[in-house]
């Protein structure tokens, strides 16, 4: 893959063309582009002074996907493009919208159009399911969605509201003595215009707690912590006050995927991580994180990540080294 050896020292970032947004839109996406360029000192995801809120900058698209479990989270990409896959749901968007996670779900994703000097830029601002609660309260009812659907992500139009609290937050990273009283309120304007855009109820579910996307995210929560240990997918129905027979239905509606399915994703997530960071054995990693035969767990793995447990390993360490 060619890259650019030496950056023109004094030179400023150039950002590429905004595609299907008005000029006044396509402006703030350049301005937002320019803070995030500016606040992404590595490449990666950058987390910022300002709690929750990340600057995330790619300087060539991702050669294979990246596994994650990615929290309850709005993106909004300022320059490039990437595709998320939710199993076999693929949500592909780029400046013209943004992709909202009302739940932690386990994806894979790739950056599919960045350059060295127009490098993938995206801003990111984890949401706080007590703020979004606290506004639903407030405000009521947002819009129904045109399609109902209770899925776990949604993209919708990015919109100009938007795009300034999104402005007026990474602004705040440049006066510091400004940004401990300023962008609470500024993420707070950013979940409000969430709420009342096309897709706000979407996120409004997740905040009722009567509701059951909101049932769904109490099993993914014990889910999560519990992962190693055995399923039994009655006790957790019960555990979230809900039938076998209706939590199945409503998970799935949600994240797409069956309790026994999510737990199977976390475990394998998470011996990859037991693998590459901590260096410890196959097997060992496999019993880890709650399988009892390790040619399960490398059937598993491999089919999820594409190869076995021990070649994506060595794979992943010659790649770093490179």
């Amino acid at each position: 893959m060619a890259t650019q050896d030496i950056a023109p020292p004094v030179a400023a970032p150039r950002f590429a063309a905004v595609p299907n947004l008005p000029p006044s839109d396509a402006g703030r996406i350049r301005e937002l582009a320019g803070l995030v360029e500016r606040h992404a000192p590595q490449e990666g995801i950058c987390p910022t002074a300002i709690p929750r809120l990340s600057a995330i900058k790619l300087s060539a698209p991702s050669d294979e996907l990246v596994h994650a479990l990615h929290g309850p989270a709005v993106c909004i990409i300022a320059q490039g493009a990437k595709r998320v896959m939710l199993r076999d749901e693929v949500y592909t968007y780029d400046a013209s919208r943004f992709l909202v996670f009302t739940t932690d779900l386990p994806i894979s994703a790739q950056v599919t159009h960045a350059k060295f000097n127009e490098p993938y830029l995206c801003f990111r601002l984890d949401l706080d399911p007590a703020e979004v609660s606290e506004l639903v309260l407030q405000l009521g009812p947002p819009p129904a969605p045109r399609v109902p659907t209770s899925r776990g992500l949604f993209l919708s139009s990015v919109t100009d509201g938007m795009l300034d609290a999104a402005i007026r937050i990474m602004r705040l990273l440049d006066s510091p003595e400004d940004a401990a009283t300023l962008a609470p309120l500024a993420a707070r304007e950013l979940v409000y215009r969430l709420l009342r855009s096309e897709q706000g109820e979407r996120l409004a579910q997740v905040a009722r707690t009567d509701s059951h996307a909101s049932r769904v995210m109490r099993a993914v929560s014990w889910l999560k912590s519990n992962f190693a240990e055995p399923l039994k997918v009655d006790d957790l129905a019960r555990e979230c006050c809900m039938s076998t027979s209706s939590l199945h239905h409503h998970f799935r509606a949600v994240t797409s995927m069956s309790p026994l399915q999510y737990q199977k994703q976390l475990r394998l997530q998470e011996a990859r991580r037991l693998l590459l960071s901590e260096g410890i054995e196959v097997s060992r990693a496999g019993y880890t994180v709650g399988y009892e035969s390790a040619s399960q767990f490398s059937r598993e793995y491999s089919r999820l990540f594409g190869v076995p447990p021990s070649k994506d390993v060595l794979r992943l360490r010659e790649a770093t080294r490179q």
